[in-house]
This record gives structure tokens, sequence and C-alpha cells, in this order.
């Protein structure tokens, strides 16, 4: 395990893999309002998949891990999306800042985020040390 992280992996297998664990684990609390709520002004419907919340937090979580201090606003900008205006030209939406700041703050209750010094968020050890331990759970599954 030496060595083996989050940056090993596919980020699609990895993504899948860690929205499975936190929705197995059972720690991780999700809002009421997570079948009936838009992703973001951009969008027309809510999403299709029951299980979209687990994966936005394993998609945040890798994103977070990856850089380091990511706050609402920058996850805003990174999930939003192309607004369809008709005839006209399309705009960038950001997506929902209440659905980012939700999903960090079950990351948080669960220990795998914690807040930066400088604001925002970034992994915690306890985090850090369970994604690794899910990236190389993957690597040897490749072999």
């Amino acid at each position: 395990m030496a060595g083996v992280s989050v940056k090993d992996v596919d980020a699609q297998r990895f993504i899948t893999a860690y929205s499975a664990f936190l929705k197995r684990s059972g720690k991780m609390a999700t809002p009421q309002w997570i079948d009936i709520v838009k992703t973001g002004t951009h969008k027309e419907l809510a999403p299709y998949d029951p299980d979209w919340y687990f994966v936005r937090a394993a998609a945040i979580a890798r994103h977070i891990y990856l850089r380091k201090d990511v706050g609402v606003g920058r996850l805003c900008k990174v999930y939003g999306g192309s607004v369809n205006r008709g005839m006209r030209p399309s705009h960038h939406r950001d997506g929902s800042g209440s659905v980012q700041r939700k999903v960090i703050q079950s990351l948080e209750k669960i220990g795998v985020l914690e807040k930066s010094d400088n604001g925002g968020r970034r992994i915690s050890q306890q985090g850090q040390r369970d994604l690794d331990r899910i990236a190389y759970s993957l690597l040897e599954e490749e072999e």
C-alpha cells in the first residue's frame, strides 16, 4: 500500500467505489430533499440516480483530495453547466450552492474533510487514509 494514492486510479472507477462505500457504511446522513431538488438553475429535472448524493460526495471528496483548500464557490463553478436559452447563445450557470454546502457538511461530520485556515475545506488525515485505502483496493482488483 506504500505510495498508492487516488491519483493512481481511474476517476470514474474510484468515484463509483467510494460512493458505494459511503452508502454501505451508513454513517453519512442525507437531507430529506435529495429526491426532489435540482442540482443547479441550468437543470430542468432532479437527478435520475437515487444515489446521486453519495456520488456527488465521492466526487467532491476526490476533488478536494487532489486540490488543497476548496470552497463552496469553487465547487459551484465546477458542478455548473450550460443553460439552454432557446435561440440565444448558451451561458454558464453555477451549480446549486446549497447542494455543495450540504455535501461538504456531511463529509465533515463523518471526518473526511476539515476546515482550512486559508478558507474552504481540505481533506483530513482520516479522510486521506480512507481514500487511499479504496484506491489501493481498486489497484489490487486490476492486477
